[in-house]
């Protein structure tokens, strides 16, 4: 055991390029006859903003849940700040948080009790501080004794970021974190995640299938289908190489089988 954990370090150790927040090695997830993720490599910049794009099957939330160590690798290696998941998952699990408005918190209890207990899974310092700190960033104030049940949905997303920045993660992951919102709240959260990532120098692997979010936010793109990496680039690099003006005509002609247009 020892010798197969001295190999993963060596494996996954630091890039001359500088250090990763994700390394994905050659990742695969059979189940039984469906392959959800087929050979899938990539490194992620720490600081950065990448989206993982796709269409519903494309492999995406299969991926994220493999680097957080909530499901085992058929085959391949996933390495989180610098540890090998999900060999060495309690090194990072308290650097890093999730977030997602398709997960709901506890409904009965009030949007500060949630907090709370998230805060103390998580051992937070201060924790009080943190959530009176939490509910001015995000305007919370006005409902944080109120049960979560009873709250909108573009309160719930406000809640739900909350409870991902509880601890102050390195690395976020997002899952459609604007879905169901109007789009001056929409606007407003990604305003605070932006800022949240310059003060922070933190890391955010976004899951989006809206396109004027992942262009406005991300420095990189990676585009599965049928769990394997299509594309790889910048927004901008992915738009000129199909000659389009946004990334929702890209997305189509990916998801539709369109070929790259020759430059002329």
């Amino acid at each position: 055991m020892a010798q197969n954990d001295a190999n993963l370090a060596l494996l996954f150790a630091a890039d001359p390029a500088g250090p990763a927040a994700i390394e994905v090695e050659r990742l695969v997830k059979q189940y039984k006859k469906t392959r959800a993720v087929d050979d899938i490599s990539f490194r992620i910049a720490r600081g950065s903003i990448t989206g993982l794009l796709g269409g519903n099957g494309a492999g995406k939330t299969t991926t994220i849940a493999m680097i957080m160590g909530l499901v085992l690798p058929t085959s391949g290696r996933v390495a989180v700040l610098g540890h090998p998941m999900p060999q060495e998952s309690a090194h990072v699990l308290g650097r890093m948080n999730f977030e997602s408005p398709y997960v709901d918190m506890p409904m009965r209890l009030t949007v500060r009790q949630n907090l709370t207990i998230f805060g103390r899974l998580y051992a937070v310092k201060n924790l009080a501080e943190r959530i009176r700190e939490l509910a001015s960033d995000l305007d919370l104030d006005d409902f944080l004794d109120r049960p979560n049940g009873k709250l909108s949905a573009g309160q719930k997303t406000r809640v739900a970021l909350a409870k991902a920045l509880i601890n102050q993660p390195e690395l976020l992951l997002l899952d459609e974190p604007t879905a169901s919102l109007d789009p001056d709240t929409a606007d407003w959260v990604r305003e605070h995640l932006e800022t949240y990532r310059k003060t922070h120098d933190a890391t955010i692997l976004l899951a989006s299938h809206n396109m004027f979010e992942v262009e406005r936010l991300c420095d990189r793109v990676i585009i599965l289908k049928r769990g394997r990496v299509e594309e790889d680039d910048s927004p901008d690099g992915i738009m000129a190489r199909y000659s389009r003006a946004n990334l929702e005509e890209v997305f189509l002609d990916v998801a539709r089988g369109r070929v790259e247009v020759p430059a002329s």
